[in-house]
């Protein structure tokens, strides 16, 4: 499988790439992303087997995003039923990459338990409520340095899985090797698009509040709260373009492009 090996500044692009595939069809794609949030939030409320079939899901309901961005690239016309479209496109592979994610989720989750005795594990299946004696816990940071490592390999492994699997018609486990491959030859582009992908979503917004905040008075709380949902209405969707984009170029189904 052909990928390619692209400079950090194509991180960046893949941002700014995802924002203009999204001023397409801003409506389509915005609710495609809150669309799949919503619907692996009420499969993580079924009682009993809710996280199992979140996770099983997940790959599917994913590729319908991506399926979304292609035709809005492709400038085809679709509808929102477009986010039920990864279900038709090699299912039982892409069952297997949440079944893959799932397990390899509660191996990061064990391992963290080694170290602060459960608790961020807890604290993530929701059986425990984070307070400030827990927020103030030297083993809970011990523990989520511990989870950060342990989840990276595993989120570079699914990255691209479900794209593989959908499209490429590869087996679970090929697509996840495929796609660590892909990201670990590419760490630099992607440390760049999560440094711009933090910066937007989390350093940018914390800025304004903190500016709003300091104008005082319910004109400065309303701007904030507006800012702020703005900024989640955009980057949300902009992210998962940028994905697309991501996959687009190092999988080589279009020439890179040189950064505005």
């Amino acid at each position: 499988m052909q990928t390619r090996t692209l400079p950090a500044q194509r991180g960046w692009a893949w941002i700014t790439e995802g924002f203009a595939l999204w001023k397409r069809n801003p409506a389509l794609l915005t609710f495609l992303v809150f669309a799949y949030w919503f619907c692996l939030l009420v499969l993580a409320a079924v009682p009993f087997v809710g996280q199992v079939l979140m996770s099983l899901a997940m790959p599917a309901l994913s590729l319908g995003i991506y399926n979304g961005c292609k035709a809005v690239a492709q400038k085809r016309k679709t509808g929102p039923e477009i986010l039920v479209s990864g279900f038709k496109q090699n299912l039982p592979e892409q069952i297997k990459i949440g079944g893959i994610y799932l397990a390899g989720t509660f191996v990061v989750l064990g391992l963290t338990a080694l170290v602060d005795g459960g608790i961020l594990a807890e604290l993530m299946l929701g059986k425990r409520k984070l307070d400030d004696a827990t927020a103030d816990d030297p083993l809970l940071t011990a523990s989520l340095l511990v989870g950060t490592l342990g989840s990276t390999p595993l989120m570079m492994a699914y990255w691209f899985a479900p794209l593989l699997a959908g499209w490429g018609r590869v087996s679970a486990v090929k697509a996840m090797f495929f796609s660590f491959v892909a990201c670990w030859r590419n760490w630099r582009a992607f440390f760049a698009y999560t440094a711009s992908a933090a910066a937007i979503a989390v350093l940018i917004p914390a800025l304004l509040l903190a500016l709003f905040n300091h104008l005082g008075g319910p004109i400065g709380s309303f701007l904030g709260t507006l800012v702020q949902l703005l900024i989640l209405l955009t980057a949300a969707p902009v992210l998962a373009t940028g994905a697309y984009c991501s996959y687009r170029e190092i999988m080589a189904e279009t020439p890179p492009e040189e950064p505005a």
